[in-house]
């Protein structure tokens, strides 16, 4: 069976479409509601101050990698058991078995996503004058000193997130949508969807728009990996290429 073959195969799921976008939102907020609550079991239990507490919650790496990994296991196991409930698999939203060629393809993708990123920028600042394109991304890892903090953070932002939101995303999300419309639509709905999860990264600046136009590019382009591959694998990679880039240069040239 060719990839484009096995990819409108995997993509006729039996579920309502916008079934599918209502579950991916409400299971994204409830998955980080979750793993605050859960987390803030430790705290309690050490009867700490409220204020003591907040800063742990807050800046500590352990702290912050037990949150996303928390939040990303209630995701996880939430799609599955969605899928379970309708007779499929991860099979079906697009998680097949990896291929040696899915890494080229992301290797392939990468200075395809760098020069359409660059291109949107300069087009964007260009009309939009006053476009902040320096605003800071909080990544909730705040204080990433030693071996070990650098691991978590490490697992915390190059391997869960990409794992986790490839197959919230461009694989469930996009799946769903695809049922419902048709593709160009289903692309730039998903995309727009997976931006804007990215506008309160700001933090107390206000919503990150620089961000957002950041991960819609991205997820153009993990898209059509998506298509090309008939899987999530090459996505997958490349997500965990562009964050481990944005991880080096934060934690690691940063700190030199």
């Amino acid at each position: 069976m060719s990839d484009k073959a096995e990819t409108k195969q995997q993509t006729r799921v039996p579920w309502n479409p916008w079934l599918g976008v209502v579950f991916v939102v409400v299971v994204y907020y409830a998955a980080e509601i979750l793993a605050g609550l859960v987390l803030a079991i430790y705290p309690g239990l050490r009867h700490w101050s409220h204020d003591r507490a907040l800063s742990w919650l807050t800046n500590s790496t352990i702290a912050q990698f037990f949150y996303l990994l928390l939040a990303s296991g209630a995701i996880l196991a939430s799609i599955h058991a969605f899928l379970k409930r309708y007779g499929c698999t991860f099979k079906t939203i697009g998680l097949r078995k990896p291929r040696w060629s899915d890494p080229l393809y992301a290797l392939i993708a990468v200075p395809v996503y760098y020069l359409l990123y660059l291109i949107a920028v300069g087009l964007v600042t260009h009309f939009v004058p006053s476009f902040n394109v320096d605003q800071q991304q909080q990544v909730g890892f705040n204080d990433v000193h030693g071996a070990l903090p650098l691991i978590l953070a490490f697992i915390s932002l190059v391997v869960l997130p990409p794992l986790t939101e490839e197959i919230m995303v461009r694989g469930f999300l996009y799946s769903s949508l695809k049922k419902g419309m048709k593709i160009v639509p289903a692309v730039i709905l998903t995309s727009l969807i997976f931006a804007s999860a990215h506008l309160p990264e700001g933090g107390a600046a206000g919503p990150l728009y620089i961000a957002a136009l950041d991960t819609f590019i991205l997820s153009l382009v993990l898209i059509y990996l998506r298509e090309k591959t008939g899987g999530l694998w090459a996505s997958i990679t490349l997500h965990a290429i562009k964050n481990g880039i944005a991880f080096v240069a934060l934690f690691v040239l940063h700190a030199h």
